[in-house]
């Protein structure tokens, strides 16, 4: 009988997740390590990074931060190389880092839009492109999550955020491109699509307007996402037990994208 360390576990598996010092990251972090993975963390903010890492030693695994600037490509490559040279060969890539600059379309700054494309957009590709490499030269697969949006596929009612639409969209259609491409090198690439949830991003507008009024009305589930109700996606997209499933968006929503 497969139990559900074979179909789930991740022991002896290193997972790297960006934006990994606030919000969701912080709890695709920690479900990673739940499941035995060790955790290479990246952001800006290394003593965010080193606070969330000991946290993750204390269930068992080997954790570290890797503070890097995501739209840097030469910081990124930095990154992925001193992780692999202390955790040792990535096997999951979480791609979660992501900004979202508000303002209406007509008057959305051009440093609005470039912020938003660079990280949400052109980070994904240079992290997997240069996780993905690796991940070829080796050999033996992997697994590649992109965190985009339930605005990847819809336009947003609640904030005026062209950039942050565009750009999830964008990186929707990665997910696809880069599914199909490695295929044959059995590394899966697959989306985790959230809608609302209280994070260190949204803290600030949720009081604001009306706005959470808004956000559950327009939620089947009538609520905001709870932080740990993102843990099950990334470890199904994360586990041996995906292994058949590529170039999908898993909504993670309450329902909202099912109007």
């Amino acid at each position: 009988m497969t139990s559900l360390q074979d179909l789930f576990g991740l022991a002896g598996r290193t997972a790297l997740v960006t934006g990994a010092s606030s919000g969701l990251g912080v709890e695709f972090a920690r479900a990673l390590a739940t499941a035995g993975a060790n955790v290479a963390l990246t952001a800006r903010r290394a003593d965010r990074l080193d606070q969330v890492a000991d946290e993750l030693r204390g269930l068992g695994v080997q954790a570290a931060g890797f503070s890097c600037d995501a739209t840097r490509r030469v910081e990124v490559e930095g990154a992925v190389a001193a992780a692999e040279a202390v955790l040792g060969p990535i096997d999951v890539l979480v791609n979660n880092a992501g900004v979202a600059p508000t303002g209406r379309a007509e008057s959305y700054t051009e440093e609005k839009w470039r912020q938003a494309l660079d990280v949400n957009l052109t980070a994904v590709f240079d992290f997997s492109q240069i996780v993905g490499r690796r991940m070829i030269e080796r050999g033996r697969g992997g697994r590649i999550i992109n965190v985009t949006s339930i605005f990847g596929a819809l336009a947003n009612r609640v904030y005026r955020s062209i950039g942050y639409v565009a750009s999830k969209g964008g990186a929707e259609n990665l997910t696809r491109q880069l599914a199909v491409e490695w295929a044959p090198h059995g590394i899966t690439v697959n989306a985790i699509a959230p809608a609302w949830f209280p994070t260190e991003m949204t803290e600030g507008g949720l009081e604001k307007g009306g706005n959470r009024e808004r956000m559950e009305s327009n939620t089947p589930l009538g609520r905001l996402g709870e932080p740990r109700e993102v843990w099950t996606a990334v470890l199904f997209l994360a586990s041996p037990a995906s292994s058949y499933v590529t170039g999908s968006v898993v909504h993670v929503d309450g329902g909202w994208s099912a109007w």
